[in-house]
C-alpha cells in the first residue's frame, strides 16, 4: 500500500470542496492507488501528467460532476517503505491550483 501526506494547503483546499466532489475525489484516488501498487502506469482516464514549469509535481484530473474538471496536484516523495511509492499532496481544487502546484 502506498504511503501518503498531505501538505496544509492541500487540507485547506480539501475543506472547500462540496462533500460530492470530496467523494469524487476519493473514487479516484482509489484507482490512482490501483494503478501505483501496479507500477506506476497510471490508466489514461486519471490523465496524470507533469506540471508545466513545477519540477517533479505531477497534476490528476477528473469529473467533478457540473463545473469544471477537478484537479489535484502531487509529487512523490522519499520512501517511508522500501520499494512502496510515497506521494505528497500539494493542491486540490479546479485549473486554478495550477497558478501555485
Amino acid at each position: 500500500m502506498p504511503t501518503y501526506e498531505a501538505l496544509p494547503r492541500f487540507t485547506t483546499d480539501l475543506d472547500r470542496l462540496t462533500p460530492e466532489q470530496q467523494r469524487r475525489f476519493r473514487q479516484t484516488v482509489a484507482a490512482f492507488v490501483e494503478d501505483l501498487r501496479a507500477g506506476g502506469r497510471f490508466r489514461a482516464g486519471l490523465r496524470v501528467k507533469r506540471v508545466q514549469r513545477a519540477s517533479g509535481v505531477y497534476e490528476l484530473t477528473w469529473s467533478m460532476g457540473a463545473g469544471p474538471a477537478g484537479r489535484a496536484t502531487w509529487q512523490y516523495g522519499p520512501a517511508l517503505r522500501p520499494g512502496t511509492p510515497h506521494v505528497i499532496w500539494r493542491r486540490i481544487g479546479t485549473h486554478d491550483i495550477l497558478t501555485g502546484p
